[in-house]
């Protein structure tokens, strides 16, 4: 069910430039450093929904994000 697994490094894609995460987190990259559950997915009916992905960006701060908002790091990017 997961996309994702903990230790990915990821890459944030939030396109809809209203979303009020994109100015902060578009295009920043990071890795998954824990997999939360909710219950989301019921309410969507999605299950993939009910997975929250934390990431600690390069910055070092760490955020929360769907399935939807994560995508496979550009090359090169976070390497270490």
């Amino acid at each position: 069910m997961n996309d994702f697994s903990e230790g990915d490094r990821v890459r944030i894609d939030i396109p809809e430039e209203s979303d009020p995460d994109h100015e902060e987190y578009h295009g920043k990259h990071g890795r998954i450093v824990e997999i939360l559950s909710d219950d989301a997915g019921a309410v969507t009916s999605d299950p993939r929904d009910s997975c929250l992905y934390r990431v600690t960006l390069e910055t070092g701060e760490e955020a929360d994000f769907r399935w939807r908002d994560l995508r496979p790091p550009i090359d090169g990017a976070m390497d270490s």
